[in-house]
């Protein structure tokens, strides 16, 4: 993990985007100005919860992590048990290994079920389940057709133009799109977002947007939280390499026989990675056991 720095992130980076969203006094009114300008239209009261966690029922099972949940109270979409709740999932994604690009689809579909899962209690109607609308915000295009927009809805095969609507949403923006009828606001959002410079805030509504990044930006709690967040990452990533050499050097010298448990003890306590790659080249070349051991002492 290369460590940017707070001043120069952007919005597409996780931290400083759930940062600006959970921050107090300021995060309602961000995301309201992020969602007013995504859709087109004024939103009312919104509650947001940044890292929303939804776990595996079960230890065996997935779980998800949302990285910024908002829910709006729709109150001209009154249903019979009461008001309606619209469910906007907004996550960044800056990852575009072929694998994870691929996936996204169903990745899509398992946060759609675990949202729904969670968002109607029992005993209740189904006609009270919530819109659910993921917006995922990427500088790659998913999709290959070079579009801003992405919007992806359930329809039937057979009558497309059959209404049919289960209120799950899923909208790919892609910060480069060429094609499509957007709004230039939408257009400067998404380069906003990519670039998160003052010189960007080219709008009334970005002025204020990026007003808020920079408060946010020189928090000292906000930084804090970075550094902790990174010396933590990079503690895990350290001690990952460290298990990894360690299985490498065992794997190596199982081939040579049996390894007594005072070498496996002693390969699997040295923590200095320097000492641990060279006992790796060391593995890699001798004929046996005793080599080893006599080469490592």
């Amino acid at each position: 993990m290369h460590k940017t720095k707070l001043e120069d992130m952007n919005l597409l980076e996780n931290f400083l985007f759930e940062s600006v969203l959970s921050y107090p006094e300021i995060g309602e009114q961000f995301g309201r100005k992020l969602l007013q300008i995504i859709f087109g239209r004024q939103f009312g009261r919104l509650r947001v919860f940044p890292q929303k966690v939804y776990p595996g029922s079960d230890s065996g099972l997935h779980g998800a992590r949302l990285d910024v949940y908002i829910e709006e109270e729709d109150f001209d979409a009154l249903t019979a048990n009461g008001i309606l709740q619209t469910v906007y999932n907004l996550e960044p994604e800056r990852n575009s290994k072929k694998e994870v690009v691929r996936a996204l689809p169903k990745r899509m579909r398992f946060y759609h079920a675990k949202i729904d899962a969670k968002s109607l209690r029992a005993g209740k109607s189904y006609d009270q389940l919530k819109n659910v609308i993921i917006v995922m915000i990427m500088p790659f295009d998913p999709f290959g057709r070079n579009r801003m927009v992405y919007t992806i809805r359930n329809r039937c095969v057979e009558d497309p133009d059959m209404p049919y609507d289960d209120g799950a949403v899923t909208i790919f923006l892609y910060t480069k799109g060429i094609y499509g009828i957007v709004s230039e606001e939408l257009r400067q959002l998404l380069k906003y977002m990519e670039h998160t410079t003052k010189e960007n805030a080219s709008s009334t509504a970005l002025q204020e947007m990026h007003r808020m990044v920079e408060l946010v930006r020189q928090s000292e709690e906000v930084e804090l939280n970075y550094m902790s967040m990174y010396e933590e990452f990079r503690m895990a990533r350290l001690e990952a390499e460290t298990e990894t050499r360690q299985e490498n050097i065992l794997e190596l010298l199982q081939e040579l026989g049996e390894i007594s448990s005072e070498l496996d003890a002693r390969i699997r306590e040295e923590e200095c990675i320097p000492i641990l790659k060279k006992w790796l080249k060391i593995a890699a070349k001798v004929t046996s056991l005793q080599e080893f051991e006599c080469q490592i002492s």
